[in-house]
C-alpha cells in the first residue's frame, strides 16, 4: 500500500512493483487527477487505486477498511509512506511558520497516522513498513530546515517503530534518499507565488538584513535544484524492493549519489568539518 502515488517515487514505485506482479494499493491525493489516470492506463488490475490524503483522518480509514476488505484474513504485506511535500527551501529565519507546519503534517504526522491505522494488517501478515524519508532527515542541510525536521521526526518514528514492532515479526526500514527528479521540487510559477508571499510577510528589519537581491537569488537557486538531482530512480525502488522482499532487510538504505558518504562525514568527523564540507 503506497499513499503518494500520485507523482515521483510513489507513482514509479506504484506502476515497478505492478509490473512485478505485486498486488498494489495506490494512494493518490486526486483520484481524478492526471497521475491517477496514468496509473489506470498504464496497470494491470490487480493495482487499486485509493482516495488518500494522509492528512485526512477519514479518508486514511475508508482507504484501511477497503484494503481490509480486499485482503481480509491474509493481512496486508508491506505500507510504503511516500506522500510528502518539500515546502519552500529558504534560510530558517525566513520560513513562515506555516510552512514548519505543513511539512510536518504531511512528512510526519500523515505517516504516523497511516502506520498506526494499518497495523493491524501488517500483524496478521508479519509485513514490512517502509518510510521514505530523505538524506536531509540524517543530516543538517541548510535551507532545509522545516523539511528536514519532518523528515528527521519520520526517521525517529521509524527506527522506534523497528525496535518496537520486531516482537510482532513486522520489519521495519527508513529509506534516505539523497537528490532524485521527483516532481517535489515544483515549477517556477510555483516558486513565483511562494517567494512573494515570503517577502509580503517578512519583518521589515529581517528583509533588510539579507537584503532584496538575495532574497530574488532564491528563486534561481530554486530553479537550478532539478539539475542536481538525478532523473533515475531505479536506486530508489530497489531498496523500496530489498526492504519489501530481504529476509533481514536492513534499517537504513541512502540510495543516491552523496547519500551514504554525507551520513558517514556527519557521524564520524568533526561538526565543524561537516559543517565546512
Amino acid at each position: 500500500m503506497f499513499p503518494g502515488s500520485d507523482t515521483g517515487i510513489g507513482h514509479a514505485l506504484a506502476k515497478y512493483l505492478d509490473n512485478l506482479g505485486f498486488v498494489v494499493f495506490a494512494g493518490v491525493l486526486n483520484e481524478d487527477g492526471p497521475g491517477a489516470e496514468e496509473l489506470r492506463r498504464t496497470c494491470s488490475q490487480r493495482l487499486s487505486l485509493l482516495q488518500l490524503d494522509i492528512t485526512n483522518a477519514t479518508q486514511v480509514k475508508e482507504a484501511y477498511l477497503k484494503v481490509s476488505e480486499k485482503v481480509q484474513n491474509t493481512g496486508l504485506w508491506g505500507v510504503v509512506n511516500n506522500a510528502g511535500i518539500l515546502g519552500i527551501p529558504a534560510d530558517a529565519e525566513l520560513l513562515p511558520m506555516s510552512t514548519y507546519r505543513q511539512c510536518m503534517e504531511v512528512n510526519f504526522f500523515g505517516a504516523v497516522e497511516v502506520s498506526k491505522i494499518f497495523l493491524p494488517l501488517l500483524r496478521k501478515s508479519q509485513g514490512r513498513l517502509v518510510n521514505v524519508s530523505s538524506m536531509a532527515g540524517g543530516i543538517p542541510l541548510p535551507r532545509y530546515a522545516a523539511y528536514g525536521a519532518s523528515k528527521a521526526a519520520l526517521s525517529m518514528f521509524s527506527g522506534v517503530m523497528r525496535q518496537e514492532l520486531s516482537k510482532w515479526g513486522i520489519k521495519v526500514a527508513a529509506i534516505h534518499p539523497s537528490g532524485f527528479r521527483t516532481g517535489i521540487q515544483g515549477t517556477s510559477d510555483l516558486w513565483d507565488k511562494q517567494i512573494k508571499e515570503l517577502m509580503e510577510n517578512l519583518p521589515a528589519d529581517t528583509r533588510q538584513d539579507y537584503g532584496e537581491d538575495y532574497l530574488l537569488g532564491l528563486k534561481s537557486y530554486f530553479l537550478r535544484m532539478p539539475a542536481y538531482c538525478d532523473a533515475d530512480l531505479s536506486p530508489v525502488l530497489s531498496a523500496v524492493l530489498h526492504a519489501l522482499l530481504a529476509k533481514r532487510p536492513e534499517g537504513l538504505y541512502t540510495p543516491g549519489k552523496g547519500a551514504y558518504m554525507s551520513l558517514c562525514i556527519f557521524c564520524y568527523f568533526p561538526l565543524w568539518f561537516y559543517d565546512f564540507f
